[in-house]
């Protein structure tokens, strides 16, 4: 882990990071057909929130939302991308913060930093949620996985931020499906018919399906996969390498 991935402070008056714009991370767990959603949960409040965090001023932001994210799921090589801008007027709202705060026992001055108003920057990240290691921020209580069909109420705008990465992703699937990293090295059509329904929500046609998966190009057909039982073995398929591709 590089020294931009340890755990940063934020100390009392924002010294040290950029003013006014922060990261909201949505990061995506999937394993075995299930598809899930990181959380911070602040006790005592009632108010859950995606994790997020600050931009130091001697940080790129790239390095920053990799710190984040690895801070929050204990993993270091994991798909992220950037996906939106979010700056509506609407989501500068001091209360849920001003009541987080103190709810920590943390009293801010009314100009405290956290309370002014932000842009985020939004990223998702996808991970094997059986992998991760969930790891609360130093001002929430908790920090866990949700079904991604029955999420709870979210502060602000994060539900927006939420939509709005789960159809960035949708739309992301064919175009970078072999970075996402989410199948073993070898894996069968079905597998990846299972991943796809799973991300879209949405059942697949199996021969369309298929058809299609090979019309990209990223696959390359194996041996069958025998498991000793009478119905007819499928095919072992594994991504194309750009260097496969040269």
């Amino acid at each position: 882990m590089s020294d931009q991935l340890h755990p940063v402070e934020i100390t009392p008056n924002g010294q040290g990071f950029l003013p006014g714009i922060a990261i909201d991370a949505v990061i995506f767990g999937f394993h075995q057909n299930q598809l899930k959603i990181l959380l911070l949960e602040y006790r005592n409040t009632g108010l859950m929130a995606l994790p997020g965090g600050f931009i130091l001023a001697t940080e790129n932001l790239n390095d920053a939302a990799r710190r984040v994210l690895s801070e929050r799921t204990g993993l270091d090589d994991i798909y992220l991308e950037q996906f939106y801008v979010f700056g509506d007027l609407n989501r500068a709202d001091p209360a849920p913060m001003r009541a987080i705060m103190t709810a920590k026992g943390l009293i801010p001055a009314e100009h405290h930093w956290l309370l002014g108003r932000f842009i985020s920057v939004g990223y998702y990240a996808l991970v094997d949620f059986t992998k991760a290691v969930p790891i609360p921020d130093s001002l929430s209580d908790s920090c866990g996985w949700y079904d991604l069909s029955n999420l709870p109420p979210l502060i602000q705008d994060h539900k927006t931020i939420v939509q709005k990465a789960l159809n960035t992703l949708r739309t992301d699937l064919d175009r970078k499906l072999i970075g996402f990293n989410l199948l073993p090295e070898t894996f069968t059509m079905a597998d990846l018919q299972s991943l796809y329904e799973t991300i879209l929500d949405q059942k697949q046609h199996r021969s369309g399906f298929q058809r299609k998966m090979l019309s990209l190009g990223i696959l390359e057909r194996l041996d069958k996969h025998y498991s000793g039982g009478a119905h007819k073995a499928p095919y072992l398929y594994r991504f194309i390498t750009e260097s496969q591709q040269l």
